[in-house]
């Protein structure tokens, strides 16, 4: 294991019917999209029910995670609440040792 990481877990719970999460949710993939790319995400996906979502983010301080959020189009467009839960993971599977920094 690496030395001392933070990861964050995003809340995201929909504020608008799902009919209009719909409208931004083709904008907010490619949101998805770019930040995985960027290594910034590991996972994400839809609540079950369906109200809001999930993201695990890899970064380094608070302060960077609420950058990315605010370039989400779910909170630019205030489709979305966020609660971020900070911690430090304590034990991994090996697989996640390269995708957490």
């Amino acid at each position: 294991m690496k030395g001392m990481v933070l990861l964050f877990i995003a809340l995201l719970t929909y504020k608008q019917p799902l009919e209009k999460v719909d409208e931004y949710l083709q904008e907010h993939r490619l949101y998805l999209e770019k930040n995985f790319k960027l290594g910034n995400f590991i996972i994400a996906g839809r609540r079950n029910p369906p109200t809001g979502g999930v993201i695990l983010i890899n970064q380094p301080s608070k302060e960077q995670v609420i950058d990315i959020i605010k370039e989400d189009p779910f909170y630019s467009n205030d489709i979305a609440d966020y609660e971020l839960i900070e911690f430090t993971p304590s034990k991994y599977a090996a697989e996640f040792d390269t995708l957490i920094k």
